[in-house]
């Protein structure tokens, strides 16, 4: 990074935190893509740098002897690396090997019926009241309350859950020290649940994933209560976040664009590619994290052993240099390559689940209420970091 960008990449890492980047990145990301590909973050509670451009967002996930996905990649309150996101090849495919026949899309084939008739049992709750806070109604309960039952956690107790796993994604707090206070203290609870449930499940196994885990090996060895705690932990954070995340920007982005949804009332057939187009123009986790194993350098900037490396997937899946009328949103798109699930080894392992529940709540909120919009008066608000819309208030 020569000194001009470098000064310019001063005022984008503040402008990170900006309510009108938050609202607006695609726009946003652009100016960036064109100015600074490599830019600085220099926030309170963040560091290192933002890559935006879609060949180096590719390069950095599919480069994980330099970018690794390790440990000090990310600081989410853990103790111990978590698997399988946390822990690099050579040893991060025998986790893969376990965990994503669990995620496979026959198994997940196998969860639509339950999942739709809860999607349904939601919907028609409030469909003939005129109105609702879809995150809190809809997005918020479908995948949580999906997630919890495949793991094995006590449906009964997902206000605790919803608030401790905000406590990790999004914690009250602005300077790093507090932060890192904050998850620390979140996490000690998340393990301490997570403990309770896997020592329950070895004294009585039940049908579930957590059972699962522990009866399951990994090259032959079997997986100790530790390893089965820590992909729980990971576990937990992503299935109560991740789908909500995009069901809000989905909405959102529907509600404010009539002509989109007439798309999907006058032809239902087009929600799958609509779910695939939404995830690539409003990805939900904007960015992730990397940390740099050895000196390198990306679009000609150096980049040091130990920075702190985030490849911003929003910014990649709007790269006008990636894919034609990138800043057009096109339900009829016929190749659709984006990077919402990631890429690379580290690709999420739950791609298939999301996408499932993402149709059926798009095809049931349509099929029972066609016309809605933005409640006059209502703000809507992106969160940081994980685009997330809490107060989704919608008319109907």
């Amino acid at each position: 990074m020569n000194d001009a960008p470098t000064k310019a990449s001063d005022e984008q890492a503040r402008s990170f935190e900006d309510p009108r980047f938050r609202d607006n990145p695609q726009e946003s990301f652009k100016i960036v893509r064109q100015t600074n590909p490599v830019a600085k973050i220099a926030t309170g509670y963040d560091s290192g740098v933002i890559v935006t451009k879609h060949e180096d967002v590719l390069t950095v996930l599919r480069s994980p002897e330099v970018f690794s996905s390790n440990q000090a990649a990310v600081d989410i309150g853990q103790i111990r690396p978590l698997p399988p996101l946390q822990i690099d090849p050579p040893d991060h495919s025998k986790y893969r090997k376990l965990t994503d026949p669990l995620f496979s899309p026959k198994r997940v084939a196998a969860l639509e019926g339950a999942t739709r008739e809860l999607v349904v049992g939601l919907i028609e709750a409030i469909a003939d009241d005129g109105k609702a806070n879809f995150h809190q109604a809809v997005a918020e309960p479908v995948p949580s309350i999906v997630f919890l039952q495949l793991l094995g956690l006590p449906v009964s107790r997902l206000p605790e859950f919803i608030e401790l796993k905000d406590g990790i994604i999004r914690p009250p707090a602005r300077t790093m020290a507090e932060r890192t206070e904050a998850i620390h203290a979140t996490g000690t609870k998340i393990y301490a649940v997570l403990e309770e449930v896997v020592a329950d499940r070895v004294a009585e196994p039940r049908d579930d994933m957590i059972s699962g885990f522990l009866d399951s090996h990994v090259d032959g060895d079997r997986l100790t209560r530790e390893d089965v705690i820590d992909i729980c932990y990971l576990f937990f954070l992503a299935g109560l976040d991740t789908v909500t995340a995009s069901l809000d920007c989905m909405i959102a982005f529907l509600a404010t664009h009539p002509e989109h949804r007439q798309e999907l009332l006058d032809d239902p057939a087009l929600i799958p590619s609509a779910v695939e187009e939404l995830l690539r123009w409003d990805t939900p986790v904007s960015r992730v994290a990397r940390i740099a194993t050895q000196d390198t350098e990306l679009s000609g900037c150096p980049i040091a052993k130990g920075t702190q490396v985030s490849p911003a997937l929003i910014s990649a899946n709007t790269d006008e240099n990636f894919l034609e009328r990138a800043d057009e949103v096109d339900f009829h798109r016929e190749a659709n390559k984006h990077l919402a699930f990631g890429g690379g080894v580290h690709r999420c392992l739950g791609s298939h689940l999301a996408r499932m529940e993402l149709r059926v709540v798009l095809e049931e909120w349509h099929r029972r209420v066609p016309h809605y919009r933005i409640a006059d008066g209502a703000d809507i608000q992106y969160t940081q970091g994980l685009r997330q819309v809490e107060n989704l208030e919608l008319v109907w």
